[in-house]
């Protein structure tokens, strides 16, 4: 069973005295910036110049380059764009890092797959919100606060998850829990987790779905509202009651259809290849194919991104989003 923190395991006076310096102001950054200053917390800001920088002046922050917001901080927060990280690592953090500083990751990507080497006088943690920014601010204004995993990666002090679970507190994550992990299962589940389901393996289908209807001669705005735009109204029963709830609320013909030809749709020979496509994450030989693309300016990426941008689905879901919108 694993192992949830609650607001009763962690204590905020471990980050008593201490400066936290988040570093990055986009919507996760500011999230965490705002929450942990609410929290009773000093907080400066490292950003290039920019909006953002411009933004959390705005705010009331302190403000520095990345490499400054480093040398004064006990505990930064790195909440920078995956791919950018490991440049700014290089060039701005790992320089200016401080004996004992705590150094916090959102997501173990660069480190898992040893993109990023913190020097083992620093202690690493990870505290992963299972939430966009956007959710992290607002569920923390409303007295809640979304759920985290957190996961030590280096111990240098001996107090790396004290630290991690006071930093977790100021943005509310132990009230509703934070999940013991690892590094690797963080990043291996949530990349697999993206390719496989959320959105590999969902927009395929949905796809299909809709092709397969439109290739039978159905009309593609009839088409669009049974096999994509309902799509929300099932994933909202899961998400409030889970999958055998979802099939409670359904009709009973849509509960025996989907019971027996879900199963043949996707089958033993798709969890097959999905196990295939897991195994490219743990092993590392998506994590070099994804480098290589973006250091060789992401073309592949735009050219399938066009794709679906231009496919027929896609038409069809703007005008019909127009209709509902009343434009």
């Amino acid at each position: 069973m694993a192992k949830i923190y609650k607001d009763r395991d962690a204590d905020l006076s471990v980050l008593s005295g201490k400066v936290v310096a988040v570093l990055g102001y986009g919507i996760q950054g500011r999230s965490w910036a705002l929450n942990t200053r609410d929290s009773g917390i000093k907080v400066i800001v490292g950003v290039r110049p920019g909006k953002s920088l411009e933004l959390a002046r705005q705010e009331g922050f302190e403000v520095y380059p990345v490499g400054e917001a480093v040398k004064k901080a006990d505990v930064i927060a790195v909440l920078l764009p995956d791919m950018v990280q490991p440049s700014v690592w290089m060039e701005e953090i790992a320089p200016n890092l401080k004996r004992g500083t705590t150094v916090v990751f959102a997501h173990g990507f660069n480190v898992r797959f040893g993109l990023i080497k913190p020097p083992n006088n620093v202690d690493v943690v990870l505290i992963a919100p299972k939430a966009p920014g956007k959710a992290v601010r607002d569920e923390y204004v409303r007295g809640w606060g979304v759920p985290a995993l957190v996961a030590v990666h280096q111990n240098f002090t001996g107090n790396a998850l004290k630290t991690a679970l006071a930093l977790a507190k100021a943005n509310g994550f132990t009230r509703t829990g934070v999940i013991e992990t690892t590094f690797a299962e963080e990043t291996e589940t949530d990349l697999i987790g993206e390719q496989n389901v959320l959105v590999g393996g969902l927009l395929q289908l949905l796809r299909y779905g809709f092709e397969v209807m439109v290739e039978l001669g159905y009309q593609p705005e009839v088409a669009y509202f049974e096999a994509i735009n309902e799509a929300k109204l099932i994933m909202d029963l899961i998400w409030e009651r889970g999958l055998t709830g979802m099939l409670l609320g359904v009709s009973e013909t849509a509960r025996y259809g989907g019971l027996t030809v879900g199963p043949y749709v996707i089958n033993e020979d798709v969890k097959r290849r999905m196990k295939e496509a897991a195994e490219r994450v743990r092993n590392g030989e998506f994590a070099k194919e994804w480098v290589n693309e973006y250091q060789g300016g992401a073309q592949k990426l735009r050219r399938l991104l066009e794709q679906v941008q231009n496919s027929q689905v896609e038409r069809v879901g703007d005008e019909l989003r127009k209709l509902m919108r009343g434009k």
